[in-house]
């Protein structure tokens, strides 16, 4: 019994260390022999386009969004918008049904969800009437940078590239301590896949602003999300995720825990199937450094709520073997009473602040696993309001 509780604490630490620090700095390490490796552009690449916004009940953010889209910097024979509305019950489609009507000399359709069953189902639903060659998909509360769309055509440059994503930048960093922690964890993320991406391929985007050929597009099910779903299929199907971050959307994170810890749990509605998506990741000779990145970024990541309970469990039942046991054990008690400290001082102390935040993450897996397996999980959610 003692042997396996050694061989658990130390595969659990090794999943954390791995994920958290060996991961990110082996990366930046191996970046090095690619630092001459640029990414390439081409800007004369201007193909047909349409920006596909979707939205439920947005409302307060809709009209803002509308005019954003129609003033991207790109020939306007080519691009055209549609509002994939999901089942929306507020204004929002008013909202987009007068603007059409105002701007008649913009290529802008509507396209009503009849039945709310997530972003993803509206994307698979609304793609069916796209006729252009790209798709460009945007969140509703994303502001898309001028030159966005542009930059993101720029960088498909070969047949093999099937997927670009942008760059989400927070712009609310300041406004609390919660928004700040997430501002850092994305600028730290970024640098990770701009490397992956250098290199051979990334393995995930993120919703505010991506694109792809729409003769590429696949129709998940509602309950998987593009962010997390497009990369690892367009790798395993030999062709290439990468990421331009000239191309830019602006969005705002949550400045509430609450707002945070409810985006994080619907993240991991499905953690269970990321951990590992498809047993051919596992073929580093076919797929090379895909298998390592996604092993590192995304299986370590997803196994963080269970590693975490092992290595507390195990250390605590090693505590009087070794002092490197009895040193671990007492480590994570002292990490989570900071934690717990943060929770009840609600002090604006960076290092409490990160260490909480940490923790609020590993929590939020821990409801999205519980979610999972009691049959909660659903493919579509409530907004945070912070972020509007």
């Amino acid at each position: 019994m003692e042997l396996s509780y050694k061989i658990l604490f130390y595969i659990s630490g090794f999943i954390i260390v791995w994920a958290m620090v060996g991961y990110p700095v082996s990366l930046k390490i191996i970046g090095n022999f690619y630092k001459n490796r640029k990414l390439e552009k081409d800007y004369s690449h201007q193909p047909t386009v349409t920006v596909m916004v979707v939205a439920h009940n947005e409302e307060k953010v809709m009209l803002e969004k509308l005019n954003n889209i129609i003033e991207l910097n790109y020939p306007h024979d080519k691009i055209e918008f549609l509002i994939a509305s999901d089942n929306s019950t507020d204004k929002t489609n008013q909202i987009v049904k007068e603007f059409i009507n105002e701007y008649q000399y913009q290529n802008m359709r509507l396209y009503e969800v009849k039945a709310r069953k997530g972003k993803t189902n509206a994307q698979n639903e609304a793609q069916k009437i796209v006729s252009t060659e790209f798709l460009v998909m945007t969140d509703a509360n994303s502001i898309m940078d001028q030159n966005s769309v542009k930059e993101l055509m720029a960088a498909f440059t070969s047949e093999d590239i099937a997927y670009v994503s942008g760059r989400l930048s927070i712009i609310n960093h300041e406004s609390s301590d919660i928004s700040s922690a997430e501002a850092s964890y994305w600028d730290s993320d970024l640098a990770i896949r701009e490397i992956e991406g250098k290199i051979q391929t990334i393995t995930a985007g993120n919703g505010a602003l991506y694109a792809c050929r729409t003769k590429d597009y696949y129709d998940f099910d509602p309950i998987q999300c593009h962010d997390s779903a497009m990369p690892p299929l367009y790798a395993l199907q030999g062709n290439r995720a990468i990421a331009n971050h000239d191309a830019i959307a602006y969005e705002k994170a949550g400045e509430i825990i609450e707002d945070e810890f409810g985006r994080k749990v619907r993240m991991n509605r499905i953690i269970l199937k990321h951990i590992l998506p498809d047993v051919r990741i596992l073929n580093i000779f076919k797929y090379k450094w895909f298998s390592y990145f996604y092993f590192g970024h995304r299986t370590c990541r997803y196994l963080l709520w269970i590693s975490h309970l092992i290595l507390f469990i195990s250390s605590a039942f090693l505590i009087k073997e070794f002092w490197p046991y009895t040193f671990a054990f007492v480590g994570q008690v002292m990490f989570y009473f900071l934690a717990l400290v943060r929770v009840i001082t609600k002090t604006n102390n960076k290092y409490l602040t990160l260490i909480y935040y940490y923790c609020v993450t590993v929590t939020a897996q821990w409801v999205g696993v519980y979610n999972i397996l009691s049959g909660k999980a659903k493919p579509f959610w409530e907004k945070a309001e912070s972020t509007r």
